[in-house]
């Protein structure tokens, strides 16, 4: 079958192979048909060794797809049903999982170093514990979320990563209440889907912010209610929030520069809510009396900072309802086997929202 995959960190594109084998699959194991999988920023993060992972690796975790197969003892999903690959699967038992911090739990990480595909005789990985770039995977049982058949996989697999990402911080994470004010940093699928998600829990004022005019443009289409320029922050502060600054800002980049942006435009006892990827050289200058006197709240949000599933079904009763469209999100679509052209997109910033299908 076929497969896009990194031998080493540091490659700049994915290497498709048509040989590609799955592994592993019995007891306790799911194997799913990859319909439709997106691609995110955590894959270039992936590629590039930002996060972390054994090589060779097949790249991809923002995926949906219907189930082949079941092994024993899994009892939660059947053969024909359709599943979003949730790539943090709560163990149920650990200590996060116990206090109620699914999203946290290891799971999902330790599957990173279990083989689940070979091809020329070389076990390969998954990225993520996922590895949706191939259009069939073999998953711990955890991974395979039931979705209702209404929703579509283009709508499940964005689900499965960014939108639950961006929402989730808006309304777990952010605990967003209607009339505050929010600013977004960073209007990529993942910002955008924070901008939605202000929306949804009734933010008066949503201001994007992104140097791309196109991003701007998307973001106003998706619900914020002014996006500007970063350099026109701080006249977004004055406009909107009468110079207090915003309540919440939700920073969608992961480098220190926009880090300490969105730190100094949020009000006082505001809150910051970190949901870009950085890495571990990136320091944020933040000094301990400004951090005292400003009572501002720093908080990471982890895949939408709740119960993964939780805010799966959340998110499929907003789409239900119609007030929020996913499918609008996708502004490409290509096969698996062009995967390097849609990487080309993604990072020029003419799509928004790249969707792979594998047929």
């Amino acid at each position: 079958m076929l497969a896009a995959l990194i031998t080493a960190p540091g490659q700049d594109t994915l290497e498709v192979r048509d040989d590609v084998e799955t592994t592993g699959f019995g007891p306790g194991k799911v194997r799913v048909a990859i319909r439709a999988t997106g691609l995110c920023h955590s894959d270039l993060s992936g590629m590039s060794g930002k996060i972390p992972g054994p090589t060779p690796m097949v790249l991809g975790h923002e995926g949906a797809g219907e189930v082949l197969e079941v092994g024993d003892g899994v009892t939660h999903v059947k053969p024909g049903d359709h599943v979003i690959v949730n790539w943090r699967p709560a163990c149920g038992h650990c200590a996060h999982c116990r206090r109620g911090e699914s999203n946290l739990c290891g799971a999902g990480s330790a599957a990173m170093r279990v083989p689940a595909f070979t091809s020329r005789g070389t076990d390969l990985y998954r990225f993520m514990g996922a590895g949706t770039f191939a259009e069939e995977v073999v998953l711990e049982a955890g991974f395979a979320a039931p979705i209702p058949d209404d929703v579509s996989y283009e709508a499940a697999a964005l689900i499965g990563c960014g939108v639950t990402t961006g929402i989730g911080a808006a309304i777990n994470s952010a605990q967003v209440k209607p009339g505050e004010t929010v600013a977004v940093v960073g209007c990529g699928g993942v910002g955008i889907s924070a901008v939605m998600g202000a929306r949804a829990a009734g933010a008066a004022q949503i201001v994007a912010i992104d140097p791309v005019a196109s991003r701007r443009a998307w973001a106003v289409d998706f619900g914020a209610t002014a996006a500007v320029a970063p350099d026109e922050v701080k006249d977004a502060v004055d406009t909107y929030t009468g110079g207090l600054g915003f309540d919440h800002v939700i920073e969608a980049v992961g480098r220190p520069a926009t880090v300490r942006s969105a730190y100094e435009t949020a009000r006082q006892g505001g809150t910051v809510c970190l949901v870009g990827v950085g890495g571990f050289e990136d320091m944020v200058p933040v000094n301990l009396l400004e951090l005292f006197v400003s009572a501002k709240r720093i908080i990471p949000s982890v895949y939408g900072g709740d119960d993964v599933t939780r805010t799966y079904d959340r998110i499929i009763n907003l789409l239900r309802a119609r007030r929020i469209d996913l499918e609008a999100l996708v502004t490409h679509r290509l096969p698996l086997a062009d995967v390097n052209d849609a990487l080309g997109l993604m990072r020029s910033g003419e799509a928004l929202r790249v969707m792979l299908t594998t047929g």
